[in-house]
């Protein structure tokens, strides 16, 4: 995640600022090799593929920051986020896939930079290969699971990412439901929040808030990077030299990059990519086959499905949508229960006639569940549209209420799991409302768009 700050400023806005700010920019960049003396690679497909790297390193940090932030301790120097992103041929599209830092993974052989001594093949968890073997090996032992080239590598630290969001001016996040991490201080209640450096760092970084750990934390990673991609694109900081210059330079304290991404690949892609939005990215996660893999030495691994992980790398290498039949989504709210899982009978309180009928109608077009059958046996002169429900099940009631703005929600014990609503003389529409994530296509695809703020 912290990586892609550095792509979606750099790559994105430097063809629109020039050749001479950008040159001058590139000299500020740390570089590295990480493709010095590798054999036997894959061979390159269609497009251009970069591999992501978030370290955890927080040098910079101060010890109040550090505090603040929950970052104590020495770092691992590991990986903390690996993502691969490709970028189009014709540069219209990204395609992000995350991946997961417990992934099973085996180290090819190699000779240990500083010692000097040999390794044969291992296995380890994936952002171990960092520790091990730092960039290069990092990069071998990613082309060697995925059999996609890498053509250029990014690393950023904790530093990096605080700065740049905070010189973006901040970055706003929806969330559904209450997020709470005591880990790394995270808290977040239901609703729109406009994340700085560090609160934006927390979310990112949580993955104590509930059951799906790494699973849930890579999906707000990309939730992160499409609001991200939307903030830098829509504020107008990639057309203010004066602005562009001072994120580029927030990004470039921190980063590290290889020796063949220097200014001339960054006009050339900023150029292409002028018209970039939310809605030209996807994001993705590599397949699971489901089960902790447990190895000894190591711990629990996660597995990716041999099957399904195959024919999304080679989607990659043939530079085509992870998900072509992905519809297009109406903006919506979103809510923690998918309106799928919600059963609803409708009551017309109004003496207009077929007023029932329109409002059963219009959930289920929503995605409600509703009994087709609108009743009539309510009050008639009822003004405000009212959702009686079971407080078994507040969570549904909310996503219901969100649906339709303006009603009035009341708790009946013994209801039962069927929401009730009685439709008033302020009824206009149904709002749309889904659960976050739900619209997720083949290989858990999401496009930016579907997961930005509505």
């Amino acid at each position: 995640m912290r990586a892609v700050t550095g792509l979606s400023v750099l790559v994105l806005g430097a063809g629109g600022i020039g050749h001479a700010l950008v040159s001058g920019l590139e000299t500020g960049i740390d570089r590295v090799d990480p493709f010095k003396d590798m054999k036997n690679r894959p061979q390159g497909g269609h497009g251009l593929n970069f591999l992501l790297v978030g370290t955890d390193g927080r040098e910079e940090i101060t010890p109040a920051e550090k505090e603040k932030y929950k970052l104590g301790g020495a770092p691992c120097h590991c990986t903390d986020t690996l993502m691969l992103v490709h970028l189009s041929a014709d540069r219209q599209r990204a395609s992000v896939i995350s991946l997961p830092r417990d992934s099973y993974a085996e180290l090819p052989a190699h000779t240990d930079a500083t010692t000097g001594k040999e390794h044969t093949p291992h296995p380890v968890k994936l952002n171990a290969a960092y520790a091990e073997g730092g960039p290069q090996l990092t990069v071998r032992t990613v082309e060697q699971m995925t059999g996609v080239k890498i053509d250029h590598y990014l690393e950023v630290d904790f530093t990096g990412f605080m700065k740049t969001v905070d010189t973006l001016g901040g970055v706003e996040i929806c969330t559904a439901k209450p997020l709470k991490d005591s880990h790394t201080g995270l808290d977040l209640a239901p609703g729109t929040h406009e994340l700085d450096g560090g609160e934006a760092l927390r979310y990112v970084r949580s993955r104590h808030l509930d059951g799906a750990a790494d699973l849930g934390r890579m999906q707000r990673q990309q939730r992160f990077m499409a609001a991200l991609v939307k903030q830098a694109t829509s504020s107008g900081v990639l057309r203010n030299p004066v602005k562009f210059q001072q994120v580029a330079a927030s990004v470039l304290e921190s980063v590290r990059a290889d020796k063949g991404f220097g200014t001339e690949e960054m006009l050339a892609l900023g150029k292409a990519m002028r018209g970039f939005t939310p809605a030209s990215s996807e994001f993705a996660s590599v397949p699971l086959d489901g089960k902790g893999h447990q190895v000894k030495g190591i711990g629990s691994t996660v597995k990716w499905d041999a099957e399904k992980s195959k024919k999304m790398f080679q989607a990659l290498r043939e530079d085509r949508r992870l998900a072509p039949h992905l519809p297009k989504q109406p903006k919506a709210k979103p809510v923690e229960v998918a309106p799928e899982q919600i059963r609803v009978q409708v009551y017309n309180g109004t003496p207009k006639d077929g007023l029932g009928q329109d409002v059963d109608a219009a959930l289920r077009s929503t995605g409600f569940d509703t009994t087709r059958s609108p009743l009539n046996d309510g009050p008639h002169d009822l003004r405000r549209t009212v959702v009686t429900y079971d407080p078994r099940w507040d969570r549904s009631a909310k996503t219901l209420a969100a649906a339709l703005p303006g009603c009035e929600l009341r708790a009946v014990k013994g209801q039962g799991g069927t929401m009730k609503v009685t439709a008033g003389s302020d009824f206009t529409k149904v709002r749309q409302v889904k659960a976050e994530d739900s619209q997720r296509g083949e290989f858990g695809t999401v496009t930016g768009d579907q997961v930005v703020c509505p």
